[in-house]
């Protein structure tokens, strides 16, 4: 039974606007003057070489990397000085490259964890949602099993189930399908494309996987810390593809 719902929202409906952003580390100028959207309902997908900046923006948008100049909206609320937890309880919800799972945890107490993004956190919230089994049925078999006992796949597809219990409005994923076998990596795309049906929940993605890629609604690609292309992915050609992509 399906039970996770985020508020209908209109699909042409901005939902994340980030607008001349500029981060640095330390001096390095890594950021340069991004603007992005991703409309409600909608997928869309960051894509460029590595080092160009795609896990610094979204680190950025989190708060986990404050910016030195520009603006992160959500439903036209300023979240630019808010800090990590404050933008996950706004709506934000963020899987990083690596998972972060904790390994001497079993998959329930892990699942437990990203109920902290909603109001009153753990104290008032301690429902799984049956949503994320019937996304990822492996996680309801292991519920006692350790997250360091698990596979790489069933790591990201546990990291992806303790975002969604948060009830996010945007989900961030960073390089879901880094090294993961390739049966997997379609249960993980198949999951995504099912949470943005079901839930309304827009996906913002860093991804290398191109038959992945394509099925975004539009892609920005990056290079040298800017935004340098965009459009629908349907239109993605290949020279784009050569130029961007790493694989």
């Amino acid at each position: 039974m399906t039970t996770l719902q985020a508020p209908p929202t209109p699909v042409a409906t901005s939902l994340l606007q980030v607008r001349g952003l500029n981060v640095y580390y330390g001096e390095s100028h890594i950021l340069r003057n991004v603007d992005l959207s991703v409309k409600s309902g909608q997928m869309v997908c960051l894509i460029g070489r590595n080092g160009v900046g795609k896990t610094t923006l979204l680190k950025t948008v989190i708060g986990l990397l404050r910016q030195r100049s520009g603006v992160v909206e959500l439903e036209d609320r300023n979240l630019s000085a808010l800090p990590p937890h404050r933008r996950a309880r706004s709506g934000i919800g963020y899987v990083p490259q690596g998972r972060e799972i904790i390994p001497q945890l079993t998959v329930r107490e892990n699942l437990l964890l990203g109920l902290e993004a909603l109001p009153g956190g753990l104290a008032r919230n301690r429902h799984i949602d049956p949503l994320v089994y019937e996304l990822f049925p492996i996680l309801e078999k292991f519920l006692g099993r350790r997250g360091g006992d698990l596979s790489g796949g069933q790591q990201q597809q546990l990291a992806i189930a303790r975002a969604l219990l948060g009830k996010p409005k945007l989900l961030l994923l960073d390089e879901p399908t880094e090294g993961i076998q390739p049966s997997v990596v379609l249960d993980i795309e198949r999951a995504v494309q099912r949470i943005i049906k079901t839930t309304g929940i827009s996906v913002l993605l860093v991804e290398q996987h191109l038959h992945f890629v394509r099925q975004a609604d539009w892609y920005y690609a990056m290079q040298k810390g800017g935004v340098v292309a965009s459009g629908p992915t349907g239109e993605l050609s290949k020279a784009v593809i050569d130029r961007f992509l790493s694989v």
